[in-house]
């Protein structure tokens, strides 16, 4: 029993260290799930890479502005649905491969507004998920940097006490 206390506390340690705040942050998380698959900066602005993480979710799951902003964009591109929110200050947050839009370009949300339904996450991917990005003067940028630690209550399960 102890060492699953010490397991929960670890957990919870890393996931804050893992998570600095930011100069506009930190924000809260779109939704909730483990990172799996992280930031990898391409060499060039058109280079191969990863500019954004993508956040295990259910298809369907709401998915939550992490800032006040206003929608910059929010439809299709290529057959697949992404919505852009410009926090100000030259930040912007993406959210792509969702299933559904709940915005549309000009609205303005606060933080915690429905934006979009999760859906499969990127086209051959076996997790369903929802890729978030964050551009810094249109520079990709970590999204970690800008989020806050996440709650560790939605991954914790405790059993029910069997009565003696």
């Amino acid at each position: 029993m102890r060492k699953a206390w010490f397991v929960l506390i670890l957990v919870a340690v890393v996931i804050t260290a893992a998570t600095p705040a930011s100069a506009a942050g930190p924000w809260s998380w779109p939704v909730t799930g483990p990172v799996i698959n992280g930031f990898d900066p391409p060499a060039s602005p058109f280079g191969s890479g990863h500019r954004g993480i993508d956040i295990a979710a259910a298809a369907g799951t709401p998915v939550l502005a992490p800032a006040p902003g206003t929608i910059t964009f929010a439809g299709p591109v290529a057959g697949h649905l992404f919505v852009t929110i410009d926090h100000g200050g030259g930040v912007e947050s993406t959210y792509s491969w969702v299933l559904a839009l709940a915005v549309k370009k000009g609205d303005v949300v606060a933080a915690g507004a429905l934006v979009a339904r999760s859906g499969a996450g990127h086209p051959g991917d076996l997790v369903p998920s929802v890729h978030m990005g964050v551009k810094l003067h249109d520079v990709y940028v970590d999204p970690l940097t800008y989020l806050g630690p996440m709650s560790v209550s939605g991954f914790i399960h405790l059993a029910p006490l069997l009565a003696a």
